[in-house]
């Protein structure tokens, strides 16, 4: 037990130092050290074969085929050297030459795919991506957590469910926890102001660019953010560039460069960003909701009882008093952007008001009273007009009858008048 446990640990001490070995050569020397070593392994491959063709009288497929099974240490034994010379020119080119060359073939191929493994597990890995969402930066705090959430909102987009997305930042220096790999998103650990990091994460190509404050809370990120949205720019791609500015009054000069949408970084609820991919415009009002500035949802108390929902947004509407989001059910339970005609009964209403004029609970009151009121006017007086119709209806009918029963009398009196005038009677 002792011996295969020390087995194991000599067998992972050589896979470190491999993976050193390998990760400290640059990409460029472990394909010219394959290639060196095949170029080698090609001319003592004919070398041998030539051999075997001048020395043992075999044809070139046969020696090809000694020298392959032989350096493959495969053997099949179907063909071996039979004179001294082909003998000691297999074992000089071949058991000595050959059999170490074809090692190093291997070890230096391992050592290229490994290499190629901690590239793009550490970020360093050119992609090489079209039409795909580059998320620029990542959140001070919690951006793990905050990657999981965007990223699964974005999923949930049928449109986006198999684009590729890539992460760009400086945040994941050992590579992207298997949670955020799992979603299908990969990494550039670059800084986004070098614009050979851009390049290489192929903003130039993306779909969609989304630039995150690197700190939510400090109007320093905006500087950084600034400067990147700059170089987009001079990329031409500002045109589908989303950027978070932490201070309202730096929003102009983001604008100003052309990008698509500025945004409020909003950590809590990551979606605003994908509705801003998904429906540009959105994301205005959904960002204007959180605060009072222009418009701002408000609660009434008002009770209502099966009314349509059609109706009552058609009263607020009319009245100018807002727009009805949604209601909030007797039980407590709050219900948004109901069906048209869905039969409402509540207790209070949500109402999207005008911060500088809110409306009070009587004028609302009073907008569904006068609208219903109205509906009930309207359809009274439909009501009296189908009956006054049917009445006219139903004289004219009386009149029809009477003409006919007036044609029957005359046309009875005519036959009884010419039956008296006939002479055979």
């Amino acid at each position: 037990m002792k011996g295969k446990n020390l087995s194991k640990f000599t067998r992972f001490i050589r896979h470190q130092q491999r993976v050193r070995h390998a990760v400290y050569q640059t990409e460029t020397n472990i394909k010219r050290a394959v290639w060196r070593t095949a170029g080698v392994m090609l001319g003592l491959v004919l070398l041998h074969t030539s051999a075997m063709v001048y020395l043992e009288g075999m044809s070139f497929w046969q020696g090809f085929w000694l020298t392959l099974t032989t350096i493959t240490t495969v053997g099949f034994g179907d063909l071996s050297p039979q004179t001294l010379a082909g003998q000691a020119a297999t074992i000089g080119l071949i058991y000595i030459c050959g059999i170490t060359l074809m090692t190093f073939l291997i070890s230096d191929y391992v050592d290229f795919r490994i290499a190629r493994r901690e590239k793009i597990r550490t970020g360093h890995w050119n992609w090489n991506m079209e039409e795909h969402i580059l998320i620029i930066n990542a959140p001070r705090y919690n951006c793990e957590s905050y990657f999981i959430r965007l990223i699964s909102q974005i999923r949930e987009n049928t449109d986006y469910a198999e684009t590729p997305i890539q992460l760009l930042n400086v945040d994941f220096p050992d590579g992207l926890p298997n949670s955020i790999r799992g979603l299908g998103a990969v990494h550039v650990n670059g800084t986004p102001s070098n614009p050979a990091d851009l390049k290489r994460a192929g903003a130039d190509r993306a779909k969609h660019i989304v630039v995150l404050a690197r700190n939510e809370y400090t109007s320093d990120s905006d500087s950084f953010t600034f400067d990147v949205a700059h170089r987009l720019n001079e990329l031409h791609v500002c045109h589908k560039t989303i950027i978070e500015c932490v201070i309202d009054d730096n929003r102009p000069r983001m604008k100003e460069l052309g990008v698509k949408s500025v945004l409020r970084p909003i950590r809590s609820y990551p979606e605003i960003i994908v509705r801003s991919m998904d429906a540009p415009g959105s994301e205005v009002i959904i960002e204007d909701m959180f605060t009072r500035a222009n418009d701002h949802p408000h609660r009434y108390p008002v009770w209502l009882e099966g009314e349509p929902w059609a109706d009552i947004v058609n009263a607020l509407i009319q009245a100018n008093l807002g727009t009805a989001l949604g209601f909030v059910t007797k039980e407590g339970d709050v219900v948004a952007h109901p069906k048209g005609d869905e039969h409402v009964h509540a207790q209070s209403l949500i109402v999207l008001v005008k911060t500088e004029f809110q409306p009070e609970e009587k004028q609302v009151t009073q907008a569904l009273e006068d609208y219903f009121q109205k509906q009930i006017s309207v359809n009274r007086s439909l009501h009296e007009s189908e009956v006054d119709e049917n009445s006219d209806d139903a004289l004219d009918n009386n009149d029809i009858k009477d003409e006919n029963m007036e044609h029957a009398e005359i046309e009875q009196d005519h036959s009884i008048q010419k039956e008296n005038d006939d002479p055979v009677r």
